[in-house]
């Protein structure tokens, strides 16, 4: 089936959707200091994969993210998505879509959670529900999750979400401390996962 281009700027796109426990939405304004506060929490979980988690953030630093985020998403270069607990209303993780390839209606899912909220299955909710939503509002031909080799974790929600091992590229990227490291890529894919 041929994917027919589109100017993504013209896409409408939903500022939000809702799994069983979380609204998935897009980063405001103002949401800086929830995920500063996430971010502190959960730092000495975060720093061994995340580069931007090697020191931590100031209320201001995560407010400017937060900004930058906003006008990616407004100008569909890169979908960054708040994970909020429907029920209290705390900001869980986030993740997004991210390095889109709109030609090829291609995304990688990204994704974090706060330490307090690990290991209750938020995240695997998350990813389903992010490309549930990339397939059916973005029409999307391949999803893709990237982790280092040795974060079991993440490899673990790839594998619950039904995303399927394609291989490992060796000595791919450094890691947060400069050195090689191997990069896992999971992927579902339209005609096969989905469609």
């Amino acid at each position: 089936m041929p994917i027919h281009p589109i100017d993504p700027i013209l896409l409408s796109m939903p500022e939000s959707f809702e799994s069983r426990r979380l609204l998935i939405r897009a980063a405001l304004w103002g949401d800086g200091a929830a995920v500063n506060e996430a971010v502190r929490e959960s730092t000495a979980e975060l720093s061994p994969w995340m580069p931007w988690a090697q020191h931590i953030p100031s209320v201001e630093e995560s407010e400017a993210s937060i900004r930058k985020s906003r006008l990616q998403f407004l100008e569909r270069k890169d979908i960054r998505l708040l994970l909020v607990n429907k029920k209290t209303g705390q900001l869980v993780g986030s993740s997004g879509l991210h390095r889109i390839d709109w030609q090829v209606r291609k995304f990688e899912i990204g994704y974090w959670v706060r330490t307090s909220c690990a290991g209750q299955g938020y995240i695997t909710e998350a990813v389903r529900a992010i490309a549930d939503f990339a397939v059916q509002e973005l029409q999307a031909a391949r999803l893709e999750i990237r982790c280092d080799s040795r974060n079991t974790q993440s490899a673990r929600v790839a594998e619950r979400a039904g995303f399927t091992l394609e291989g490992i590229l060796r000595n791919d990227k450094l890691d947060v401390q400069g050195a090689l490291r191997d990069t896992m890529i999971y992927s579902k894919v339209r005609g096969v996962e989905y469609y």
